[in-house]
């Protein structure tokens, strides 16, 4: 594990080093061909995972997403390894991310020309007015917005509160949101040097229609997305939540 590990990190590093230095030139590229190259960034990425590290993945559900218009994805966080993974999953996502990340070299500037919906977290009360004016400007794209409803990465087994963020843009929006769940943070855990080697699963389930009120759609997708990440985790040996947290289902 250990020789494995440091064979994937030291070329995983060197991959993204490489692309941010020789594929700089994309950003100045129209915003569908510049989607292409990030799509081949991330693929070679996941051949690294698969070659190297022995990790592997699975997707179950897709024909549970909208075939057409906007959506919400609401999905569940548990490490980087799903941000790399959404844009070959769902093709042309806006995703929800710190605006912070806009800024960094190279990296912030294909990310501001791929529309995403940067929020500054520290502005507050202005942090979900930037939300909901970026969703509504995605949504007349057609495109489907991903937001990760506790704001943050959590570790398997962990308990954090849903942010106010994602009942808002439902609120607002007014279209369907699907709950992704997935135990990525088993074999690609926040700040560990170790891949752990498997198969990772992320599972779309029923939409959750638009136009509920505010507090039932969000009390339907916190208990299907805790419950079944909790499940998901368990299946491959990884920590459960407390008991006083959602159940898997049978």
């Amino acid at each position: 594990l250990l020789i494995r590990s440091t064979l994937f990190n030291i070329a995983y590093l060197g991959w993204v080093c490489l692309c941010c230095v020789f594929l700089a030139w994309t950003a100045l590229l129209p915003r569908d061909q510049l989607m292409a190259w990030v799509r081949r960034v991330l693929r070679g990425v996941s051949f690294l995972e698969r070659h190297i590290a022995g990790i592997e993945y699975e997707v179950i559900g897709m024909e549970k997403l909208p075939a057409h218009g906007s959506y919400i994805v609401a999905a569940k966080h548990q490490s980087a390894w799903e941000t790399m993974k959404l844009h070959i999953i769902l093709g042309d996502p806006a995703v929800v991310l710190k605006k912070e990340l806009t800024q960094v070299p190279v990296l912030g500037l294909a990310a501001r020309k791929s529309r995403m919906i940067p929020v500054d977290r520290s502005a507050r009360g202005r942090a979900i007015a930037s939300l909901l004016e970026g969703a509504a400007a995605i949504c007349t794209e057609g495109r489907p917005i991903v937001i990760f409803p506790q704001g943050t990465r959590v570790a398997p087994g962990a308990v954090e509160p849903y942010k106010a963020g994602v009942a808002l843009m439902y609120n607002k929006l007014k279209i369907p949101m699907v709950p992704m769940a997935l135990n990525s943070g088993v074999f690609w855990a926040r700040k560990a040097y170790f891949k752990r080697p498997g198969k990772i699963t992320v599972q779309f389930f029923d939409p959750i229609p638009a136009g509920l009120p505010r507090d039932e759609a969000m009390a339907r997708l916190e208990t299907v997305l805790e419950a079944e990440s909790d499940r998901l985790v368990r299946m491959v040996g990884g920590p459960g939540l407390p008991p006083a947290h959602p159940a898997p289902t049978p």
